[in-house]
């Protein structure tokens, strides 16, 4: 059986059992494997734009001789797939606002399409807010580190016509007991689920965010244009807004 990274495997854990499954960006079809050696999926799409990953990822199909289960593709995001085809699809190691572009350009690839596991590398508000704004519910959020690299899983699913009237209600504005205010703009960029958990590895991974802007802020500072000086004033109110609930999560975790 092949042996995924630990980010690889965390998102295979979310796969339901039975599951047909398109894996979007397979690179050499690692995870489709791992899920169809375990009998865990009864049929999967690999999908790959790259021809170097798509070559890799028929190899490894062929040698595992699971080519009656898992169809290796080569096309652009969700094309590679027809609607109604897969219940579960999976998408990890790239940017949000691409994986978002994805989603976006194939919604009519999504009938009949029941959880979606993501993985952007970052950009995770632009998933969360393409979720929100169409009708999927964000169930579950895991933040792990894997060779200093920091990940955030996001697990969805479909909504139902009377679960899409309350999809509001898990980015309505939160008091962290000791008085700070997390509104939905805050809560789509740090997390509802894990900036309520407030991991110790979430606590790492803000505080490297607030030494990146920080040094946006001292390059803006260089410069002394009105654009400049709006820019820099708007990092700082950045800067001081996460410091805060920081600070303030800090107070209250047991």
């Amino acid at each position: 059986m092949v042996k995924l990274s630990k980010r690889l495997q965390m998102i295979a854990d979310r796969v339901p059992v039975g599951s047909k499954v398109a894996d979007i960006g397979s690179d050499h079809a690692l995870l489709p494997t791992y899920l169809a050696q375990k009998g865990q999926i009864v049929y999967a799409v690999a999908g790959e734009v790259n021809p170097g990953p798509y070559e890799a990822a028929k190899r490894q199909v062929m040698e595992t001789g699971l080519s009656k289960i898992i169809q290796v593709r080569s096309g652009d995001g969700l094309a590679v797939i027809e609607a109604g085809e897969v219940n579960v699809i999976t998408i990890a190691g790239m940017g949000g606002s691409l994986m978002a572009s994805i989603l976006e350009a194939g919604k009519s690839k999504l009938a009949g399409v029941q959880h979606l596991i993501l993985q952007p590398n970052v950009g995770e508000e632009q998933v969360r807010r393409w979720l929100l704004e169409n009708g999927w519910k964000l169930t579950s959020e895991v933040i792990l580190e894997e060779d200093g690299k920091i990940y955030e899983i996001l697990t969805a699913e479909a909504a139902s016509e009377a679960e899409k009237l309350e999809l509001e209600v898990l980015y309505q504005t939160w008091q962290i007991p000791g008085g700070v205010c997390v509104n939905k703009d805050r809560l789509l960029l740090m997390g509802p689920y894990l900036l309520k958990e407030a991991a110790d590895i979430w606590f790492v991974k803000w505080e490297s965010e607030l030494k990146k802007l920080a040094m946006i802020q001292s390059q803006l500072k260089l410069s002394n244009t009105e654009a400049s000086v709006a820019k820099a004033e708007q990092v700082s109110q950045e800067i001081r807004d996460i410091k805060e609930v920081l600070a303030c999560l800090q107070k209250v975790k047991p």
